[in-house]
């Protein structure tokens, strides 16, 4: 691939161009053809492939292919860098170093849930919900608001705080813990309501663990068996014991040998890059994010397009629930936690006081890939819930928009320090070295693998430093 191609390859996927394009496509198709798009994309009933094919009695439709299987991709790159988080040098290790971040995750968590329920119980009381409306049907909806979308997080941060700012790396960390937490949700609360747990066949899930610690133990450096060998019978294990079987490679990821020490959340380079050993061979933990990228972060147009398509009058009683448990629970609960762990002797990074934690606890608000996710996964026969649900988690796209302009109006990200590196945007400062005491968690280089977005180091902040 040429250079010139590279770049624009890569200008899309650092502004999650793709997952956005779907995003609007599939409204439009939702809204304009809405009889194709539901015939297209429905999960029960919809278009399927010559032949009636299907997988342990699930028909292989397009939501299938793209919520059952696509997602396994994603959840394993997810899973990733957790795995990489917890190496030596991460930002998981040592567990002090960060335990702000974690407690305001935990925050995170607690807060929306928690505005969930009560926003729930209040609408039930004024009925704002049909009479036939039970309890029971409508609290499948609590984990929708839990998640961060990192990628569209990381862009607003940027824009908020300036490049190099450590609250950056104080919401990436959150968010990366925020999905971790999410992960354990969708396996735990969302498997197929109409058919019971079948705890018996998550052996087939151990035995894909047990066949890549086989495969890490006769040192194989390449990540393809482990993938190939382990993940389908991880999968056939999570959808035989109606588990979300797009969580297949949560439990393989974490066996592939990867490099010694961590050289930081979201960094393009590892410990051979940073030595200047280019050409050397690379963990199976790396090469298998850097080879399988380009695909997850294009492939989540398909996603969006699938799982984004609401009719625009669609907006009910849950959809300001999600709005609202995301934006007043995120921003309340990360706020409220960062300051007990500080209270409690875990002091927030550098340069962060009460606008930088509560602003960031806003941004952390953008909750659309893995909220439009769990929407399907929490009312996947009621489409109308569902519909209301997933718009919720699409309006939510907006706190972005409101982030920077609330920034602007706080005067966040203004005043550029002296001796700043050139291209640092104003409000940004130089940050002092990774400590256990509370300073920055992570390089702003360092994402470089988030699912739908580069780098600042790449084409950004090229063009940023031509500019000054």
């Amino acid at each position: 691939m040429s250079a010139h191609k590279k770049g624009f390859v890569s200008l899309l996927q650092e502004f999650s161009i793709p997952l956005i394009a779907g995003v609007f496509v599939a409204l439009f198709a939702a809204n304009l053809a809405p009889e194709w798009y539901e015939h297209v994309f429905a999960a029960h009933g919809g278009w399927e492939f010559p032949g009636h094919l299907s997988v342990f009695g699930h028909h292989i439709t397009p939501a299938f292919l793209i919520n059952d299987i696509f997602m396994v991709f994603f959840f394993g790159i997810a899973a990733k860098e957790i795995t990489e988080a917890c190496l030596p040098g991460g930002s998981l290790n040592p567990p002090r170093k960060a335990l702000n971040p974690l407690f305001a995750t935990l925050g995170g968590v607690i807060g929306p849930v928690g505005v969930f329920f009560g926003a729930l119980w209040l609408s039930l009381e004024a009925g704002f919900f049909p009479e036939q409306a039970t309890w029971g049907a409508l609290q499948r909806g609590w984990g929708i608001p839990t998640a961060t979308d990192i990628a569209l997080a990381w862009l607003v941060a940027r824009a908020v705080f300036g490049t190099g700012h450590p609250a950056i790396n104080f919401l990436l960390l959150l968010a990366v813990a925020d999905d971790a937490i999410g992960l354990g949700i969708i396996a735990i609360f969302y498997g197929d309501p109409e058919n019971p747990a079948r705890p018996a066949f998550l052996l087939l899930v151990l035995a894909g663990m047990i066949a890549a610690f086989l495969l890490r133990k006769k040192n194989v450096q390449s990540w393809v068996p482990y993938i190939a060998i382990g993940g389908p019978l991880a999968w056939s294990g999570l959808i035989l014991a109606h588990l979300h079987p797009a969580l297949a490679l949560v439990f393989i990821v974490p066996f592939l040998p990867g490099p010694k020490t961590d050289t930081g959340l979201f960094r393009p380079d590892d410990e051979l890059d940073q030595m200047g050993a280019h050409d050397a061979e690379h963990s199976p933990l790396h090469t298998f994010e850097h080879q399988l990228k380009t695909f997850v972060d294009f492939g989540l147009f398909f996603f969006a397009l699938g799982n984004a398509g609401v009719k625009l009058g669609g907006i009910g009683a849950m959809t300001w629930i999600i709005l609202g448990a995301l934006v007043v629970g995120k921003t309340i609960g990360i706020t409220l936690c960062a300051y007990l762990a500080k209270m409690l002797g875990f002091p927030l990074p550098e340069r962060m006081g009460f606008r930088e934690v509560s602003m960031a606890g806003f941004v952390a608000a953008l909750g659309l890939t893995v909220a439009l996710f769990v929407s399907g996964a929490a009312f996947p026969t009621d489409l109308a819930l569902q519909g209301e649900a997933k718009m919720g988690a699409l309006l939510s796209g907006f706190v972005g928009i409101a982030a920077i302009v609330i920034a602007r109006a706080m005067g966040l990200g203004r005043s550029t320090p002296t001796g700043a590196p050139s291209g640092t945007p104003p409000g940004s400062h130089v940050a002092p070295p990774p400590s256990d005491e509370g300073g920055p968690l992570l390089s702003d280089r360092d994402v470089s693998s988030i699912p739908g977005a580069l780098p600042a180091s790449g084409l950004a902040q090229k063009r940023e430093q031509e500019k000054s």
